[in-house]
């Protein structure tokens, strides 16, 4: 009884072996069918094989025949093809937000959309990379959550933390809850980041996602939709230097003409460049001024100079002598 059950799912099992066993480097004869499809108790002749390699057709399966010395039949089209597995690869081996464990059941998960084979290759591209990922294991519920809150118009409820030197979680707001109303997650400078509106502040505000405990959904509706639709996310993530708030203006910067491919990565291909004739362009963009922007102008290697406004300019001054300042008490 229990051959004859498994003969009814004959074609499935034909389909996984297919996927799992072949691909264009690896094809596999009609006996080879049989003999995979025996070791799991189902029996197969010839031609019924014929017919349900001609059934996958015509269920959208790309089963190519190759004629040499032997027939033999692969899966040629997939819904990824290796390339593009392993972008997704590294994009989830890259990622500090997916925890190491999440990370690999993600390209366990990823590896079976491929050949065995061609897994093997995926699983040599994770082992050459030794990024640093992090230990917060919620975060991968922590996005679903928040998710289906955006899904269903819903506030939610969290407590937000920062990392100490005694490496240990202290809560803002003495483990008060904050309720902020969901809009958008954005991933960016490797952080995932939730977008949300605050009623208490009448804001647009962000929360890296790793560092929120105990999500709740609660019931009320979401609030300050008007305010969110101003906002353009690609363009309030290019100014937000480090997703650290500041202040937002429209900045003048004075840069070497090497320096446009870094200036255009930063604020997008759309930012209008004036030559200057003296091997330098002038730029007008939009940032949140902080530290985190002085410090990305600081580290272009006096390439990149604030000239406007005169008030930005001065707040960068002292932000340099605070610097020099500092390093001269630590250092004396």
């Amino acid at each position: 009884m229990a051959k004859q059950a498994n003969q009814k799912l004959k074609l499935l099992l034909l389909r996984d072996i297919l996927r799992r066993e072949t691909d264009e480097q690896h094809p596999i004869t009609l006996e080879q069918m049989r003999e995979l499809l025996a070791a799991q108790g189902v029996s197969a002749e010839r031609k019924s094989l014929y017919d349900d390699l001609e059934q996958l057709r015509l269920l959208g399966e790309d089963v190519v025949t190759v004629r040499d010395r032997s027939v033999r039949y692969y899966i040629g089209q997939r819904e990824f093809d290796l390339p593009q597995l392993r972008l997704l690869v590294d994009a989830v081996q890259s990622s500090k937000f997916i925890t190491r464990r999440k990370s690999e059941q993600l390209i366990r998960q990823l590896e079976g959309l491929t050949s065995r084979h061609m897994a093997g290759q995926l699983q040599r591209q994770v082992l050459v990379s030794g990024r640093i990922k992090n230990m917060n294991e919620s975060i991968y519920y922590n996005v679903d959550s928040l998710q289906a809150a955006i899904a269903d118009n819903r506030q939610v409820e969290f407590r937000y933390f920062d990392w100490g030197a005694d490496k240990k979680q202290h809560l803002r707001r003495e483990g008060a809850a904050y309720t902020v109303s969901p809009w958008a997650l954005t991933w960016d400078d490797e952080n995932y980041y939730l977008i949300a509106y605050e009623e208490a502040s009448d804001s647009i505000r962000h929360y890296r996602v790793d560092r929120m405990l105990r999500i709740t959904v609660i019931h009320q509706p979401r609030q300050g939709e008007a305010l969110f639709r101003q906002q353009d996310m690609a363009v309030y993530s290019r100014k937000t230097f480090g997703m650290f708030g500041g202040e937002a203006q429209v900045v003048t910067l004075r840069c070497a003409d090497r320096m446009a491919g870094v200036v255009l990565d930063r604020f997008g291909q759309e930012t209008t460049l004036f030559p200057q004739e003296d091997g330098h362009f002038t730029v007008r963009v939009p940032v949140a001024v902080s530290p985190q922007f002085f410090a990305w102008v600081t580290g272009l290697d006096n390439e990149v100079h604030i000239t406007a406004p005169a008030a930005v300019v001065e707040e960068y001054r002292q932000y340099l002598a605070s610097i020099l300042q500092t390093m001269d008490e630590v250092t004396t």
